[in-house]
């Protein structure tokens, strides 16, 4: 380590300040946490949700189902038909309560969402949600 001589005798010690390093790290860690948040809700499908202006957040959510604008039923960004969604939807009801909530596309029809909820409905389950925009 250089040693500094100053003015007056006494020697000074160079040393590398750390605690600047650590605070942009943790800006940059905080940074890259809520980068891929956003990413991992956008992995799925895309979806033009219709617009409502009275609109309640649902902060239990454990499965969103899409409902694309030619009737398909997507899971996690995956297909499936209806066999597949209510074997999902049985298997997950065993493991708790379970919010569903359907996010239909602005251009799909209104007896595919109906459809959607019937499926949730056939499994037991009660607690179901309308996705929508601001």
């Amino acid at each position: 380590m250089a040693k500094k001589s100053s003015y007056l005798g006494s020697e000074q010690h160079s040393r590398i300040e750390i605690i600047p390093m650590i605070d942009v790290m943790m800006f940059l860690l905080v940074f890259f946490v809520m980068i891929m948040l956003e990413m991992i809700q956008g992995a799925g499908i895309t979806l033009d949700l219709p617009q409502s202006s009275t609109q309640d957040r649902i902060e239990s959510v454990t499965l969103n189902i899409g409902v694309s604008a030619d009737g398909g039923l997507y899971v996690d960004g995956a297909q499936m038909d209806d066999a597949q969604l209510a074997a999902r939807l049985a298997e997950m009801q065993q493991t708790g309560k379970l919010d569903v909530v359907i996010a239909g596309d602005r251009g799909s029809q209104y007896e595919s969402i109906v459809h959607a909820m019937d499926l949730v409905r056939g499994a037991g389950i009660s607690a179901i949600g309308l996705a929508t925009q601001k």
